[in-house]
């Protein structure tokens, strides 16, 4: 190979790196799943007005929550710096929390009293996960820290994470589509009450059912679904969704 045709080959590849890490991108992007969000956030907000009292009021709660878990995952994809995650990841504990709490609103006495405990409980463990950070698994995951490279080495570093992060998250879309389509199935399940996160393969199973029965089969259902590497179960036991 001549050295005219490595200089041009050694262009192309400074070309593409530099395509691949423009920030440019990331925040078009970002922006259009922010906007997205809050669009979907609105058209659901507006389906709630159909309700009445406090299953009005929980509509709109998880209308609140769905548009804080996509800003989060656009956070996660397009920005991915530690604090801006945090915030988001910590945005979403407190969405989560109102959820449960407004939840709670339909029960009385213990029941109630015990119910907005686990919901402090939850919000409690998803706040200290948020600080713990998810990042340095991020980092991890590519054996890399592109923070300790310059140049362009560090931007091929940063575009590799982003990709493989990308692929992730991907992967992780498709594993909660498949574990939500599953659970639809199940005619005694109550899997509209039944919130589905997962992150790398770890199935988290949040919300409200009427008894223990059900929490075992959703367990039960997402441990079928192919991808799933771990089911972590948050559901909690509400008789009045009978």
């Amino acid at each position: 190979m001549n050295k005219l045709m490595i200089l041009a080959l050694a262009g192309a590849f400074s070309m593409n790196i530099a395509s691949a890490a423009n920030p440019n991108d990331d925040k078009v992007s970002y922006k259009q799943a922010v906007d997205k969000a809050e669009s979907e956030y609105k058209s659901a907000k507006a389906q709630c007005d159909a309700q009445s009292g406090n299953a009005k009021d929980i509509c709109q709660k998880q209308a609140k929550v769905t548009r804080a878990q996509a800003e989060h995952d656009a956070v996660a994809s397009y920005k991915n710096d530690k604090k801006s995650v945090e915030k988001a990841s910590k945005h979403v504990a407190d969405a989560q929390y109102d959820l449960a709490k407004e939840k709670c609103d339909d029960m009385s006495g213990a029941a109630k009293d015990s119910c907005v405990s686990a919901a402090k409980s939850t919000r409690t463990a998803a706040i200290n996960d948020a600080k713990a950070g998810k990042h340095a698994a991020d980092v991890a995951q590519t054996g890399e820290n592109c923070d300790t490279m310059t140049g362009t080495e560090k931007a091929a570093c940063v575009s590799r994470t982003k990709s493989e992060m990308a692929g992730t998250a991907v992967a992780d879309t498709m594993i909660t589509t498949k574990v939500k389509a599953e659970l639809i199935k199940e005619p005694n399940l109550k899997s509209l009450d039944v919130h589905v996160e997962t992150d790398k393969g770890v199935v988290m199973l949040s919300g409200f059912v009427p008894s223990q029965a059900e929490v075992d089969k959703a367990v039960e259902v997402a441990r079928t679904v192919k991808g799933v590497e771990k089911v972590q179960s948050a559901l909690r036991i509400d008789p009045n969704k009978k």
